[in-house]
């Protein structure tokens, strides 16, 4: 089954096809561009790139799995509406997964690790992840400190993701490199139960975690006579 993966949640861009069967998830094709003011302009594209390298067309689509954040507001939704309008267009179903646990899923290796995005506001978004790569907390938005804190009481002791990049001084846990942003083979390996079963498509609800940036006026000012 040929599955198209979006995910537009950070500041990497990601389109991939992957190839879902009873043996596992092997990607056939990925576009990734790290650009935080250009999910608009690039996804299509990348879309595009992806089917063509791998001489596939939209009609051999059997899902689309996207990324549902956190992330911001105006990022996040591209990938989201990209993903909705092709699955109303091609009558597939679509399913999300979130982001973080793309991010963390991957890296757990027995022990538990915080997975981290870069929040804007001197902010992060995360959560944590047992051994197993199971989610325990989260996903929620915070200062890195109290991000640290709460991975301390979790007994945390690694830590992964751009936001752990950025953060690394405050959160005090050793780094992994991989991934730095959502994992696209995690994303579809995370869907590929519900891919399999051909369980019925999903509404792709948004994890934003908080209002938007821009928000709309909520009275209006005098006009001078």
């Amino acid at each position: 089954m040929l599955v198209l993966v979006v995910d537009s949640s950070t500041p990497a861009v990601t389109a991939a096809l992957a190839e879902v069967s009873a043996d596992g998830v092997a990607l056939r094709a990925q576009r990734c561009t790290v650009d935080a003011r250009a999910h608009g302009e690039l996804l299509a594209p990348q879309v595009d790139a992806v089917l063509a390298d791998a001489g596939a067309r939209p009609a051999d689509l059997t899902a689309i799995v996207a990324g549902l954040g956190p992330g911001p507001f105006t990022g996040l939704r591209v990938g989201l509406v990209t993903a909705a309008t092709m699955g109303q267009a091609l009558d597939i179903p679509t399913y999300g997964v979130c982001s973080l646990d793309a991010i963390g899923y991957p890296a757990a290796a027995g022990e538990p690790v915080l997975a981290a995005g870069d929040a804007r506001r001197r902010e992060i978004y995360w959560a944590v992840y047992d051994g197993a790569g199971q989610r325990i907390a989260g996903p929620d938005v915070d200062l890195p400190a109290v991000a640290a804190e709460r991975a301390r009481e979790l007994a945390v002791t690694v830590a992964v993701g751009d936001g752990a990049h950025r953060y690394a001084d405050v959160l005090g846990l050793p780094l992994r490199a991989e991934p730095r942003y959502p994992d696209p083979s995690a994303l579809a390996g995370l869907a590929a139960e519900r891919i399999r079963a051909g369980a019925p498509g999903e509404r792709l609800t948004p994890l934003y975690l908080r209002r938007p940036d821009a928000v709309a006026a909520t009275g209006h000012k005098p006009v001078l006579p």
